[in-house]
């Protein structure tokens, strides 16, 4: 605090005997997977506020990036990954300016590793784990850190949960499997990138923690909360299909309590099998399978015949009645 008021005195002290706007201070470049971020922090000015010029040289000549802004930071993620640059700022105000105050950048040296992602999937006795490179946020998202730098790989630590001691193995591939666990224990995993040519490491990551399994017979608590498991839900199954099977039986019961009776003589006619089956396979049957009957018909005499017998026949021609 005492250092930052002796600053601050002593720019009121220049700026008031030579009218010299003060240059920027503590200038810096925060830069994370290449995402090149120039920081600076405004000095003591008692006129007013001060704005800011940031510029970086290129085959000879300054290129502006950011022009009159009034931040503290300005964003170079736009310069190429293999070149050597010389970036500087200067303060601003009412057409007076202060120094430039330069640094150097060499974005593949000075950038941050950011810390990789990490996945782990339980096996027997064994846990295995997906490293995902720390992505570039101004490239494609296929391109990693990994794809920039050749000599790539990760540094893991893996200790059990609650425990101090880590473990540390060096993995070259994408994915690693960790072999030997005790199982149905938690386990704790970090990761970091290497880059053993240049010899520069990145963040750790967050520890991500799995809890190992095991091919033997599961223990036996877990082997009755499977089994009461079961058990209550087909209890739940049985009792909604006895529950929906009186549904149906009420609403049905309801339904034909209310209808019209049958007539008593339709109640008789369908009680017997015979009438059933008249009723619905009585079909025509063909003239082929047609059975008839010898009928006779016989006719009352009435009384005028039988008094006139002969008024019923006639004689046959050529023959007369004989004479009384």
């Amino acid at each position: 605090m005492a250092r930052g008021l002796w600053s601050w005195l002593g720019s009121c002290l220049l700026v008031s005997a030579l009218g010299m706007v003060p240059p920027p201070e503590n200038v810096r470049m925060n830069s994370v997977n290449f995402k090149n971020i120039l920081e600076w922090e405004s000095p003591a000015f008692p006129k007013g506020n001060l704005t800011f010029k940031a510029q970086y040289l290129s085959y000879r000549k300054f290129q502006d990036v950011c022009n009159s802004t009034a931040l503290t930071q300005c964003d170079f993620s736009s310069l190429s990954k293999y070149g050597e640059y010389t970036l500087r700022v200067r303060a601003e105000f009412a057409g007076e300016h202060s120094d430039w105050v330069n640094i150097t950048f060499y974005p593949m040296d000075d950038t941050i590793i950011g810390p990789p992602g990490i996945k782990l999937e339980a096996l027997s006795h064994a846990l295995y784990i997906y490293f995902l490179a720390p992505k570039i946020e101004t490239e494609h998202e296929t391109w990693t850190m990994k794809s920039i730098y050749n000599s790539w790989v990760y540094n893991v630590q893996y200790w059990k949960n609650g425990s101090d001691e880590k473990n540390p193995i060096t993995c070259q591939y994408e994915s690693e499997i960790l072999q030997n666990l005790e199982p149905w224990t938690t386990y704790c995993v970090r990761v970091q990138g290497f880059l053993p040519d240049r010899n520069k490491t990145g963040e750790w990551s967050e520890p991500v923690c799995e809890h190992t399994i095991s091919d033997e017979t599961a223990p036996t608590w877990v082997v009755i909360i499977v089994v009461l498991a079961a058990a209550v839900c087909a209890c739940l199954v049985l009792l909604g299909c006895f529950s929906l099977l009186w549904c149906i039986y009420k609403r049905t019961k309801y339904t034909f309590a209310h209808r019209t009776p049958l007539p008593q003589h339709l109640k008789e006619f369908l009680s017997h099998p015979q009438h059933n089956r008249l009723l619905f396979f009585s079909f025509p049957l063909s003239d082929e399978n047609e059975v008839f009957d010898k009928l006779s018909v016989i006719t009352d005499i009435s009384e005028s015949s039988k008094q006139n017998p002969g008024d019923n026949f006639r004689s046959p021609p050529g023959q007369g009645l004989p004479s009384s």
